[in-house]
């Protein structure tokens, strides 16, 4: 259990210095409709907010240094975690040095964590499903595998943070149409609708994806952002909205 009602802390067996979290929408200063603990700058929340409430981040963490935010884009670009004047623009950041904060901001979107079983590589990922349809955890896991020593992809540990739940990511059928144009086993992913519209469950989109590149080391995957308010921003519920960090770090 957390000792504070803020952050979620992960369940899944990474090694003692791999630190993870994904803030909840409490315990900030924001105001109405960003109550409380906005993170993002880009939803037109005051910034002097935001800025306070990624401070109260940092502190309520104990974080080693600043989390390296991402200008999100909803694509399958990966970059190595580094500080820069502005954030760059990608979907996952990735890290092998001790003290770097992979951080993703989300609100139904995936946020997904991957760790090393030894402890030496660590990523974040932001999945919504233009980003599952792109690739990008295909793509990040590709980046840490690359890294030497060489990690096999069944040595990577996996958690699927808080997203929008099955019953509540509607979409359309050319959704469902283009992830089964790329693989047939997308397809029980997809739930049929009355209005001729599908249900998508993202957390099934994205151990889809998991498996087939040889990952089985996933853990998570049982929150609704969109039903659980009291927790959680959805853009989907609320439209304007703030949105919840998803980190991780290693000693």
């Amino acid at each position: 259990m957390n000792k504070n009602k803020h952050w979620l802390v992960p369940d899944w067996p990474a090694p003692a210095n791999v630190h993870a979290a994904t803030t909840l929408r409490t315990g900030g200063i924001s105001k109405e409709p960003y109550l409380s603990l906005n993170t993002a700058t880009h939803v037109n929340d005051t910034m002097e907010l935001v800025l306070q409430n990624r401070k109260v981040i940092s502190d309520m963490l104990n974080l080693p240094t600043e989390p390296v935010w991402l200008d999100q884009i909803h694509s399958n670009r990966i970059v190595k975690a580094e500080k820069t004047a502005v954030p760059q623009q990608a979907d996952a950041s990735y890290s092998s040095d001790s003290g770097v904060v992979c951080t993703v901001m989300t609100a139904d979107c995936l946020p997904l964590l991957i760790c090393s079983k030894d402890g030496e590589k660590i990523a974040a990922i932001h999945a919504g499903w233009r980003g599952l349809l792109a690739g990008v955890i295909t793509n990040c896991i590709s980046e840490l595998t690359s890294l030497a020593p060489i990690t096999l992809a069944a040595e990577l540990l996996i958690w699927l943070g808080p997203a929008i739940g099955p019953n509540c990511f509607e979409i359309g059928s050319e959704v469902r149409e283009a992830f089964i144009e790329k693989s047939k086993h997308y397809e029980k992913a997809f739930k049929v609708q009355n209005n001729g519209k599908y249900l998508a469950d993202i957390y099934q989109l994205a151990r889809i994806e998991l498996n087939a590149i040889g990952i089985t080391n996933i853990y998570g995957g049982t929150y609704c952002t969109m039903t659980e308010k009291e927790r959680f921003f959805s853009y989907r519920r609320d439209n304007q909205t703030g949105r919840m960090a998803t980190l991780i770090w290693k000693d």
